[in-house]
């Protein structure tokens, strides 16, 4: 480790307290940020991997009111469960903290008075979107419409989760509160904003004239497409009463603007760990020779690229990002993971279902990694993956290696003999690794550096396959013996190198190979897979061989396929009662009136399909008084079959109408269950009795 490390001050996007962590978060933003910070650690690195919870977005005051409790609760709970799951699931923060903390208002407030004595922002009284039912403005997640650019009906006041253009509320069309559902109007506030078409020439210089273009494309093209566009200045207050309070005169009933609040959570969660453990923070946020990067994902490139690029610019002295690696959407099973419509696999629920699986989960994350485009996670991959590649190939190798070396060594690594041309070409072969594998971390591909690790346990299993030790034990134990040495060399590189993608997994298999874990002082480095000789040395005695993975079988995943098919078909059902369609009360009408009708139970004892028609049954009907023939619109539901000895219900009464040259003598009386299903009105059972004339149609009456 050299004396003057470099420094990393890694942050991963701060989640929103109005829901736990689902896997849509972790493959986006969490798992690649952990190996990425995991990975420079290992080099020595001085990391501070920091992140927190966002406590002041406008959906934790929406879900605060519909469930009838204070914002305060709904973070207090949310923040807990999804701490307990970074926890759990082995994110290695430095510092998660809180934008609720006093720390964090501390740092947000003095930001902002530091920019407002600056002469930073604009003062603006304007017109804002305002529900009058509500008696308030509306911000961001407030009010939804229509996108100005893509045309989705369902964009935010803020932002379009469609295309991920970011906009201001009243730039809707056709808006609507999100609270009452009301069409807003406009009224009159005053704001401050942050004058980003000041910033323009700046990012022209520092984006697209400077070196991001090593950027990745996404992140690079959509900061192009804005400042092409010509930014605009940017409110960084509004009319809320949850939130941090804007911390100048004639600002009351202001708070700061969720991301002008938000981002400086980074800096504030830094200061927090730097109290905590003795550090100063100021040279991870102010020395030119730190490296600044921000784990996102897409719908947040703006945000981190060129609004809080711009506040840190504006303030003077901090330092801008190095690079903001944002991943793509991932999606579930074929749709778009929805918090709100429970389409999402928890984490928090995972790791109650699979314990002890937390690498599982990440390497299939890392697998399917919507890097470059959207990836989609299905139940079924997440299956094959763990049994065709964890436990078949990596966990294979290793349980080979270690059960042979017991069964012919009792667990002592064996002196090897003369390395043959292969046994050199498989060692040299292990001192590549860890540059392959670190340049693809380096370059944030992760799925790339996850292949190439796997490639290194598939040399693993086909040395062990092509020189068979358990077949040249019986002739040859000299050469059995180099082999064996050869394998656990394997084995001890990938204890090292699984350790930023399956760090579980990895102290597990140091545990097997009887290693230091990664904190003691004589544990492998990761530079010791490429430069020493010897991993294990010979009379090195390993511990008894555990399983690395275990099988999961079709129930496991059945039961996971089941919650989301639930799941869809509440959704369907929510939908379904929200767009129907109910129909207004008829006309009035007297006692009288309905006096007239002469309704009678009857039995069917005659069936036929009316031919050239698909909708027409033509019964004989026994109705007490006579037989009489009725045509009723009921094929496409019944079979003739089905309704000979049925009990009916009829309308006898009803003038005869000729219906394809059949004359029909009455109606028969239907309505739907549940389901939507057609049923008769049966005199046997419970249900209702309606006689409106809607649904008559072709002698039978849908009620």
């Amino acid at each position: 480790m050299s004396q003057n490390p470099q420094r990393y001050t890694i942050t991963a996007a701060l989640p929103y307290t109005n829901g736990p962590i689902h896997i849509g978060h972790l493959a986006g933003v969490y798992v690649p940020a952990d190996i990425y910070a995991r990975y420079q650690r290992m080099q020595g690195a001085d990391v501070a991997f920091i992140c927190g919870s966002d406590e002041h977005g406008v959906p934790i005051t929406i879900k605060a009111k519909k469930e009838g409790i204070t914002p305060q609760d709904v973070v207090d709970k949310y923040n807990a469960i999804i701490k307990k799951s970074f926890e759990d699931f082995g994110i290695t923060f430095d510092n998660y903290s809180r934008t609720s903390a006093k720390i964090h208002h501390d740092t947000a407030s003095e930001f902002f008075k530091n920019m407002y004595d600056q002469g930073k922002f604009i003062e603006e009284t304007n017109e804002q979107l305002y529900d009058a039912e509500a008696n308030q403005f509306l911000a961001d997640r407030f009010v939804t419409g229509t996108c100005p650019k893509c045309g989705y009906e369902e964009a935010y006041g803020d932002q379009c989760e469609n295309c991920g253009t970011s906009h201001n509320a009243t730039d809707l069309i056709n808006p609507k509160s999100a609270i009452t559902g009301a069409v807003p109007t406009l009224k009159e506030t005053k704001h401050w904003f942050l004058p980003l078409d000041q910033y323009n020439d700046f990012f022209k210089e520092w984006i697209i004239k400077g070196h991001k273009k090593d950027w990745k494309t996404n992140v690079y093209g959509q900061c192009k497409s804005w400042i092409d566009d010509g930014l605009r200045p940017r409110a960084v207050t509004r009319d809320l009463d949850w939130g941090i309070p804007v911390p100048v005169e004639g600002a009351e009933g202001k708070v700061l603007y969720v991301w002008f609040d938000a981002p400086i959570g980074y800096i504030s969660s830094t200061k927090e760990w730097a109290a905590r453990e003795g550090k100063d923070w100021e040279p991870y946020w102010k020395d030119e020779n730190t490296k600044l990067l921000h784990f996102i994902g897409k719908d947040n490139i703006v945000f981190h690229c060129l609004i809080f690029p711009a506040m840190l610019k504006g303030h003077g002295e901090y330092i801008l990002p190095d690079n903001v690696p944002a991943n793509e959407f991932l999606n579930l099973e074929g749709r778009k993971l929805s918090t709100s419509k429970n389409w999402a696999v928890w984490l928090h629920e995972y790791l109650e279902e699979f314990p002890d699986q937390q690498d599982v989960l990440r390497y299939v994350l890392t697998a399917n990694a919507p890097e470059s485009k959207d990836n989609d996670f299905t139940w079924k991959d997440f299956q094959t993956r763990n049994n065709s590649e964890l436990v078949a190939i990596f966990g294979n190798f290793i349980n080979r290696v270690t059960v042979l070396t017991h069964k012919y060594y009792d667990g002592a690594i064996p002196e090897p003999g003369a390395f043959n041309a292969l046994d050199t070409e498989v060692l040299d072969a292990i001192k590549a690794y860890p540059a392959v594998i670190g340049s693809s971390i380096e370059k944030y591909r992760f799925r790339e550096s996850q292949t190439e690790f796997m490639n290194l346990a598939r040399l693993g299993n086909k040395y062990l396959a092509d020189e068979e030790p358990w077949k040249t034990i019986k002739t040859d134990e000299e050469r059995t013996k180099t082999v064996m040495y050869v394998a656990l060399q394997i084995a001890a590189a990938l204890s090292v190198l699984s350790e930023p993608l399956l760090p579980h997994t990895s102290g597990k298999l140091k545990d097997i190979l009887n290693v230091s874990p990664s904190a003691d002082e004589n544990a492998l480095q990761w530079s010791d897979i490429s430069s020493k000789e010897v991993l294990l040395p010979a009379g090195h005695t390993i511990n008894k061989s555990q399983l690395l993975f275990s099988k999961i079988e079709d129930s496991q995943i059945q039961v996971q396929l089941d919650k989301l098919e639930a799941s869809k078909a509440a959704n369907e059902a929510e939908a379904a009662a929200e767009n129907a369609v109910v129909e207004p009360q008829k006309d009035t009408i007297t006692f009288d009136d309905f006096t007239k009708l002469d309704m009678r139970v009857g039995t069917i004892i005659e069936a036929e399909k009316m031919k050239k028609t698909k909708k027409l049954l033509i019964l004989k009907v026994d109705t007490g008084i006579d037989v009489r023939t009725i045509v009723s619109g009921i094929a496409e539901s019944f079979t003739p079959e089905e309704v000979i000895g049925k009990q009916v219900t009829v309308l006898v009464n009803l003038a005869p109408r000729a219906l394809r040259g059949v004359e029909s003598e009455g109606m028969i009386l239907m309505t739907e269950d549940a389901s939507g299903k057609l049923v008769f009105v049966n005199p046997d059972t419970s249900t209702a009795l309606s006689t409106g004339a809607e649904g008559v149609s072709n002698g039978s009456m849908i009620s």
